[in-house]
């Protein structure tokens, strides 16, 4: 790639967790953009060691040692997950027109950023286009033999987008109501098992669920958009553990995937057609696992409850029958 340098903006979100963020910067660094927009969230003051941890992180940032402007984007006081990366997400796209967007334990294979710099520049101004991905399960390569796809998913471990899409971004949600009433889902992803399940996840969001990508997704949605997926994994994330927002299962299967590198030049589709076998085999392999174990752990959890509600009981003598029938009553429900 010595012919080729990076124009894009990268933006960077970082909060407490400097080992990651040094493995995300230090691929950053080999990159060489010519901006980077860092957003970063502050400690909580109830959480003791927090504060050092954030400024440790920060501290990263100022190892910039190439010819790149550095803005930053630091919040004063701790905001929520949907309010620090919406609002930083605000300022960046506020700032620049296009930019390369990785969180602090997304680890780019060297090639992510060449492949969104390129496709950043080939589709700017066709608004079929909502967003790039760097992250693939790979459901795609066995069935074309470009470098990527067009889907319906944003797939959000690395990805690149314009300010004429984030425009229309809203944090509130405004439209769902209208859009859920009128079943507009369904005629979106023409399967209701996906319908079904997208309509749960917006409206658990709408219902004040902290995050923000459902809110981006449904955006590029309203939009008719499209994303671009690699039919290589570009992208691994590191940062499943105790110390993650949402993705505290180290075992998870979608953890630390390993990446490889894209070919170039880059082969591209000569039509843009949504490849629907592969969307429904994302959807059966990540969202409706992902699904699944939601519904686990709100059974586990509510089984916990209950234990706990019978232990209480059992030792005020509040209810009937030895211990042993108790749980394995409990283990039945």
């Amino acid at each position: 790639m010595a012919d080729w340098s990076l124009k894009t903006p990268v933006a960077l979100l970082i909060y407490k967790r400097p080992s990651t963020t040094e493995k995300v910067f230090e691929a950053i660094r080999q990159a060489k953009p010519p901006q980077l927009l860092v957003i970063a969230n502050a400690p909580r003051p109830d959480q003791p060691g927090e504060a050092e941890k954030c400024a440790e992180t920060r501290a990263i940032i100022d190892q910039v040692d190439w010819d790149c402007q550095v803005f930053k984007n630091y919040a004063d006081s701790f905001l929520s997950c949907k309010d620090r990366i919406s609002s930083g997400l605000d300022w960046v796209f506020g700032t620049v027109d296009r930019a390369i967007v990785l969180e602090d334990d997304c680890v780019p294979d060297p090639t992510f950023f060449r492949f969104c710099d390129e496709l950043l520049e080939r589709y700017q101004d066709d608004e079929r286009v909502t967003s790039i991905a760097g992250t693939s399960y790979q459901v795609q390569r066995q069935r074309s033999q470009y470098g990527y796809s067009f889907s319906h998913y944003n797939l959000l471990w690395g990805w690149a987008t314009w300010r004429r899409v984030w425009q229309h971004y809203d944090v509130n949600m405004k439209l769902w109501p209208e859009i859920r009433d009128s079943g507009w889902l369904v005629d979106c992803l023409g399967d209701e098992q996906m319908a079904d399940h997208w309509s749960r996840a917006f409206e658990r969001t709408y219902n004040g669920f902290d995050t923000w990508d459902d809110q981006w997704v449904l955006n590029c949605w309203i939009q008719s958009g499209l994303s671009i997926v690699p039919h290589v994994n570009l992208v691994s994330n590191i940062g499943f553990g105790n110390e993650s927002t949402h993705t505290k299962d180290s075992f998870d299967w979608r953890a630390a995937m390993p990446v490889e590198p894209m070919s170039f030049p880059l082969k591209h589709p000569e039509f843009m057609i949504r490849d629907v076998q592969a969307d429904k085999a994302i959807q059966e392999k990540y969202y409706n696992w992902l699904a699944k174990q939601r519904t686990l752990v709100e059974r586990a959890k509510r089984k916990v409850r209950r234990a706990r509600k019978i232990l209480q009981d059992f030792r005020q003598g509040e209810t009937q029958g030895d211990m042993r029938s108790l749980i394995t009553q409990l283990m039945r429900e």
